[in-house]
Order: structure tokens, then sequence, then C-alpha cells
């Protein structure tokens, strides 16, 4: 009789998580090695830094709320992460996630500064702006065949010009580049704390945005795996041709993806801007990094919404602790480049998975030849 019983490595759970850390452990490793090449002196101060982040603050207060800045820029970084996501599970790659965070932004941040509209109200017409904005992605993907990843990036950068024009209007601030402050101007659409800031030391920016982001991971998960939709929109992205022949609608399927995709990520931003945190730069000329860093937390979480939580208040962390480094010896975008060669390292996932299940295989087969030797000479005796 054959020994059934499987070691953690033939576990396809165990084997993402493994995998992830291996990224994580060798990015710190060629990022450290950087930082020594760079100055040797202080390079291990340094990566502690990165990756220790607010634990490396001199007090309590300064720790709790270095920790709450980055779990308030978290919440927006996990709703990126989730809409790269949900449309990666529908076989869809949504590189248009940054666009769709500026639209949120920049309709939130109208609604909020000119016309005067309470938070709720803001995250809705964000999730609207957001998803207007994925369904375009997707109606050109249904109906022309055009790759959602080449109409992501031109509406990224559409986007991100009509939202600074826009927003050049009532929204800003005359005497700087920057929007107006939200907390002065538009106190009503300001998201609530509900009490959360007294866990970081009064840290207004600390708000709802938190735990409603982790929410929607659950919710998403939810979706993915225990409903029909769900269903039907993976279906959609393993094979096009055969959801269609199985009655489903492919090209609604498709529309709809990168619409809810869109509308996560337009909420993500108005979870950091309605926060307080951030203003909007409106002569700004680059595409915001926290669509594109939603893609690494993604691939770090092995593809899962659950992962993504944990995958992105990483990636948030160690950007903030690459920010504490002596900038005078070591560029704060070391940070960046740790992260970078993480996700690069992500695209070998699938081989250490194979190496750890290849090898789980051969221990498993060893171990039941073995028990058929023992059992063998049992019965001879």
């Amino acid at each position: 009789m054959k020994n059934e019983k499987k070691g953690l490595l033939a576990n396809p759970g165990a084997q993402s998580v493994i995998s992830s850390l291996i990224c994580v452990a060798l990015g710190l490793l060629v990022g450290f090695i950087v930082l020594l090449c760079i100055s040797p002196t202080g390079a291990g101060k340094a990566i502690s830094t990165i990756l220790l982040n607010f634990l490396s603050r001199g007090s309590h207060v300064a720790r709790a709320k270095a920790l709450g800045n980055t779990l308030a820029k978290t919440a927006p970084l996990l709703m990126c992460a989730l809409s790269v996501c949900f449309c990666y599970k529908v076989g869809l790659f949504n590189i248009g996630v940054a666009g769709q965070y500026e639209a949120g932004a920049g309709i939130a941040l109208m609604a909020a500064l000119a016309w005067g509209m309470p938070w709720y109200v803001c995250l809705i017409l964000a999730a609207i702006a957001g998803a207007v904005l994925g369904a375009v992605s997707g109606i050109l993907k249904a109906y022309r065949n055009v790759n959602e990843v080449i109409s992501g990036i031109m509406l990224n950068w559409i986007t991100l010009y009509t939202v600074n024009q826009v927003l050049s209007g009532t929204p800003k601030d005359p005497t700087s580049p920057y929007t107006k402050d939200l907390v002065m101007a538009s106190p009503g659409a300001k998201l609530p704390t509900l009490g959360l800031e007294k866990l970081f030391a009064n840290n207004q920016t600390v708000t709802i945005a938190i735990p409603l982001s982790i929410l929607f991971a659950i919710l998403v998960w939810v979706v993915l795996t225990k409903t029909k939709f769900g269903y039907e929109l993976v279906a959609t992205g393993f094979n096009k041709d055969a959801a269609k022949y199985a009655g489903m609608k492919e090209n609604r399927n498709i529309i709809v993806t990168l619409a809810i995709g869109g509308a996560l990520a337009g909420i993500g931003a108005a979870f950091l801007f309605l926060s307080g945190y951030q203003k909007w730069e409106v002569t700004q000329a680059s595409v915001p990094a926290m669509g594109f860093n939603g893609i690494a937390a993604t691939f770090l979480g092995a593809l899962h919404p659950l992962g993504t939580i944990f995958a992105s208040f990483f990636i948030q962390s160690i950007t903030d602790g690459g920010a504490m480094v002596d900038r005078m010896v070591y560029p704060s975008q070391v940070s960046d480049l740790i992260s970078a060669i993480i996700i690069y390292l992500c695209g070998f996932s699938l081989f250490f998975k194979y190496a750890m299940a290849k090898h789980a295989a051969s221990k498993a087969e060893k171990n039941n030849a073995n028990a058929e030797e023992t059992n063998k000479e049992g019965g001879e005796n």
C-alpha cells in the first residue's frame, strides 16, 4: 500500500508562499549588494532601515505615526493590486490601472473641492470614473480586438493630462501647484476615522479606507471563487471561444471585468486623496507610481486577492523605508530597485513551484518505495 501523505512542498498554497518569500529574500540580498557597492560603511544600517521602516523610529509615538502613514498608503495600493489581480484572473492584463486611478482621483477631488460633496458620494463617483475608463479598454478589446495593454498605456497619459487640466480650476490652491487642503476646504469630504486614529498617535490620515480595502480583498476572493458570476469570468479568461460555445457572453464579460477593475482602482485613489494625506499636483508630468506598484503587489501576492493584502503592505513599507535612508549617501530609489528585482524574480515563481513539486514528488516516491520494501520484508517473515 502506497503512502499517500503529502509533504509541505506538495501543497500549492505553501508553494506560492515559499516562492514569494524566496523572491523577497533574493531581492533584499541584491539590494544589499547594491548598497555595499555604493558605500559599504552604512550598507547594513540602510538595508535594515528599508526593511524595518517604522520600527526604526526613535520613539513609540513616532513609530505609531509612521505605521499609520504606511497603512494610509497601503489601502490605495491594495485597491490597485486588487484591480490588476481581478483582471488577471480573467486573462486580462490591466496595465491601465494607473489611468483608472487618476480618473478616480480627479473626480473625487472635483466633487469634494468644487462641488462640496460628502465623502461617500465622492467614493461612488470615483468608482464610476474608474469603471468608465476601464470599460473603454474593455470595449476596444471585445469589439475591435485592441490589446488592453496598448489601450491602457495610452489612456494612462490621456487621463493624466485631462485630470491636470480639470483640477487646475476651482480645486487648485492659487498659491501652489497643488489642490486645496481637503480638511480646510471641504471637511465633509474627508473619510471618517471612526476612532482608528487613536491607535496611531492621533494620526488623522488613518481612516476607514484601511479596513474597507481589506473587505474589498475578501469580496474579490469570494466573487472569483465562490460565485457563478466569477466562474463565468474566469472561464472567459481561460478560453474566450470555449466560453462563447458554452453560451457565455464573452464580450460582455471582458467589458465588465475591466470596468470592475477600473472601479477598484478609482476607489483606491479616493482612499488616498480623501484621507487628507496627499494633494494632487496639477503640474505633474509622470503617471502616479501607485498603479504600477499595484502590479508589483499583485505578483508578489501570488495572484491571490488575500495574498495581495500582505504584499501591498510589504511593498509600501519598504518604499517608505527607502525614503528614510541617508540621502547624502544612498538614493531613496533603492527601495524601488528592490521592489523591481522582487517582481522580476516573481516571473520565476513557476520555476520555484516546479522545483518544489518535483522535490516533493521524488521524496514521496522514495517513501512509497521504502514502504513497499518494508511491507514485502514483513510478508516474507
